[in-house]
């Protein structure tokens, strides 16, 4: 009887331990690209990137700080960012271009195969993004390299123009 009460506890506990896991398999990857508040403007479920307030990701992607490297200089800020989460490739993507062209960035090339490749320009700015979908069970990430060329932007208006 014993043995019969171990084995039926062990089974309940198999049982409820597959039906995690097939929950978790089955989970539905969050997206906030194509959320739009009726009038064309993007729902604020964004937030800026490290000290970046020109550049949004949505709330699921999270800053990992072991992998990410920051400088700044008096003439240069930049670095290398890396965040990941439960995100969509395509829907991140579709996100990231509406954010930047929101915050006057210019997308100046695109690379698509196993991994997406963004690159935005601003005037005393550049931002290359490498999103990577590692599958199903683990996290999107998206590496950053974000440069600032403070120097240069002494000399811009607040339209990025040079002042004369």
């Amino acid at each position: 009887m014993r043995d019969i009460m171990r084995w039926n506890r062990r089974g309940v506990l198999c049982l409820i331990a597959v039906f995690i896991i097939g929950l978790g398999g089955c989970a539905e990857k969050k997206s906030t690209a194509s959320m739009d508040d009726g009038d064309g403007e993007m729902a604020t479920l964004a937030s800026s990137v490290s000290n970046y307030n020109d550049i949004e990701l949505p709330s699921e992607m999270k800053q990992d700080a072991k992998k990410t490297l920051s400088i700044a200089t008096d003439s240069f800020r930049g670095g290398i960012i890396h965040y990941s989460g439960k995100v969509e490739i395509n829907s991140l993507k579709d996100f990231i271009i509406a954010s930047m062209k929101k915050n006057k960035w210019k997308l100046v090339g695109e690379v698509a195969s196993e991994n997406i490749i963004l690159a935005f320009t601003k005037p005393n700015k550049t931002c290359m993004m490498n999103l990577v979908d590692p599958g199903s069970l683990r996290d999107t990430t998206v590496d950053m390299y974000v440069t600032v060329d403070v120097a240069a932007a002494r000399s811009l208006n607040a339209f990025g123009e040079p002042i004369k």
